[in-house]
């Protein structure tokens, strides 16, 4: 079904939301222009075809290595290139790191989610990380990293260590892009992820909004996720966070309405992804997230902190799935308010 065409009388069958890779800016740009009530019916329809809507399924994020990253990102913090920046520290020991992951999952989280700020691994640093991943896995949980660029060499050790998720974001739209970032280029990330890909790790990809874009830059980056040879088996849709010091500190705020339109775009384009409601929730209103939810979000992170920004309070989580009648998905403790 394209953008532009009426729905299908019937949109409860997988053929009305087919797996495509062959999305055009202006099919998606289209979607983006329904009236917001067709929109989100189409991405709730789509939604339920794959997933249980009443499920969210909860990841936790920690920063095994903050500060000192040579690339300069305009959105981070931990750029070594920005006026305030985090100050570097070492990687963690895989002991500390293991006592997280086992608190993470005492919440109920089910996969364990890396982050260190690298443009690239050294070959001894990815040594650590995989004795982390080998650890988290024995507790039970999924593992995903996040590290900077990638050689297919070092995939294949990523993956021999039991490496479920590489999260490499494609950020923006490749014609926003080098307003961004000019340390490296969007094909540099593409190379990463193929090599993720090829190495058998499945692919968490996607972006962030609020970062002085034009509703044409967010449809023509869901395009770039959507046709990438394999949906990524999560997709992280994050708002901007404005961190005094980075060159994103005084960003344009995003319509809240514009972002759950992302969502429901994001949702119908890739209907057998995870949409994952990233960084940036203490930012939203319990209504927006809301929205976000029946758009098709069905991930979050769980937690009081990503890798440097705050998260909302697990109990505010809690709280509001109760009052939406939401529950996590296999979690293994009782997640009770």
């Amino acid at each position: 079904m394209l953008a532009h065409e009426p729905p299908s009388d019937d949109l409860t069958t997988t053929e009305a939301f087919p797996i495509r890779h062959d999305w055009t800016k202006e099919e998606v740009t289209a979607l983006f222009a329904l009236p917001l009530p067709e929109l989100m019916f189409r991405a709730q329809s789509a939604h339920r075809l794959h997933f249980d809507p009443t499920k969210i399924q909860v990841s936790t994020l920690l920063s095994i290595k903050s500060g000192g990253c040579p690339e300069d990102c305009a959105y981070c913090p931990q750029s070594a290139k920005h006026e305030e920046k985090i100050k570097a520290d070492r990687l963690m020991a895989v002991d500390e790191v293991l006592k997280r992951a086992q608190e993470a999952k005492a919440e109920g989280a089910t996969r364990f989610c890396m982050g260190a700020a690298w443009r690239s691994p050294k070959d001894h640093d990815l040594e650590t990380v995989c004795a982390m991943i080998e650890g988290v896995k024995e507790l039970g949980l999924e593992t995903c990293v996040t590290l900077g660029m990638l050689n297919l060499e070092q995939t294949l050790k990523l993956k021999k260590a039991g490496l479920d998720y590489y999260n490499h974001n494609l950020d923006t739209s490749e014609e926003h892009y080098e307003k961004i970032i000019s340390t490296r280029t969007y094909q540099d990330r593409l190379d990463t992820l193929a090599f993720v890909r090829d190495a058998g790790i499945k692919v968490c990809c996607g972006g962030i909004l609020g970062m002085n874009e034009d509703e044409i830059d967010r449809a023509s980056m869901i395009k770039s996720l959507a046709n990438l040879p394999k949906h990524p088996e999560s997709v992280p849709i994050n708002l901007l966070i404005r961190v005094k010091g980075t060159p994103l500190e005084n960003a344009e705020t995003i319509d809240p309405l514009d972002f759950v339109r992302t969502i429901a775009v994001t949702r119908i384009v890739m209907p057998k992804s995870y949409v994952r409601l990233a960084a940036g929730r203490t930012e939203m209103s319990a209504e927006m997230q809301t929205l976000c939810y029946l758009a098709g979000v069905n991930s979050i992170f769980l937690g009081q902190r990503l890798l440097t920004c705050p998260n909302p309070e697990k109990s505010s989580d809690l709280t509001l799935f109760k009052k939406l009648g939401l529950q996590i998905a296999d979690q293994n403790v009782n997640a009770s308010v």
